[in-house]
């Protein structure tokens, strides 16, 4: 079983947060997910839900529907319920990251349990779960779509479970070895003595503060060679870009052009 973990959303009322529970579950790896008793029994295939499921419609197509909680339970050993608000009885409540890495750990198969999006779970509901979750919010304000609370628990499973690991996006460049730092500084050394920049008779401490900076930056072996052009151009006299630079100078030169053709 690769996916031992179920998702119940108790009469969703909203089909565009069904889908965008289907894409939080999807990102986490999970993909059971079963609606007890929605309002609209059609939910599933409504075509707010699969725009809002962005990519994860085949976690909709696989969602079933349940009568009642008791048959969504159907092969559940352990039943996490989530609430915001505290309740005089019932199962024991903690925050997800407190109690969810020792049931990781355990041999049993898990549902998370979501209520209604106005009103949450009916206290009948909630007193059939094990353990109540509740998300961590501000104490002023603790207002939760349900996609989002879906998401945050299934964040917090996934990481009490082992994680997926970061992958980087693109293959980092090799380190620019001492050679090529070198070459680079005194590249850059005749680039600043051509534009006036460095004044060669009187160096002063500029290209030793230069060298310290490189050094610091630890530039890979392509950033060298972008530094290396730039200062390349800045070295160039007579090439095009030097007369493009300068727009009066271009002016000047057709307007002595036409006076000489009159």
């Amino acid at each position: 079983m690769t996916d031992p973990t179920r998702f119940i959303l108790v009469r969703p009322s909203h089909p565009g947060n069904v889908g965008a529970v289907a894409r939080a579950l999807k990102v986490m790896g999970f993909s059971d997910l079963v609606l007890v008793a929605p309002p609209d029994a059609q939910v599933l295939r409504h075509d707010e839900a699969c725009a809002r499921a962005s990519g994860a419609v085949d976690v909709l197509q696989r969602a079933r529907v349940a009568p009642s909680l008791a048959e969504a339970f159907e092969g559940i050993t352990f039943a996490c319920a989530t609430a915001m608000t505290p309740r005089d009885f019932g199962p024991p409540t903690s925050a997800p990251r407190e109690c969810l890495p020792d049931l990781a750990r355990s041999r049993h198969r898990l549902a998370f349990v979501f209520g209604e999006e106005r009103v949450g779970l009916l206290n009948e509901d909630l007193y059939r779960c094990h353990q109540v979750l509740s998300i961590p919010t501000a104490p002023g304000y603790g207002s939760l779509n349900l996609a989002q609370s879906v998401q945050l628990v299934a964040y917090e499973w996934r990481q009490a479970l082992g994680g997926f690991p970061v992958r980087e996006r693109t293959v980092s460049d090799t380190l620019a070895d001492a050679r090529a730092l070198q070459g680079l500084a005194e590249h850059w050394r005749e680039a600043l003595e051509s534009i006036g920049f460095l004044d060669p008779l009187s160096p002063k401490k500029l290209m030793v503060r230069l060298q310290h900076l490189i050094r610091r930056a630890e530039p890979t072996a392509t950033e060298v060679h972008i530094l290396r052009g730039m200062a390349r151009a800045m070295t160039r006299r007579d090439g095009p870009s030097e007369r493009a630079a300068d727009p009066l100078a271009t002016l000047g030169s057709r307007l002595e052009e036409d006076r000489s053709a009159r």
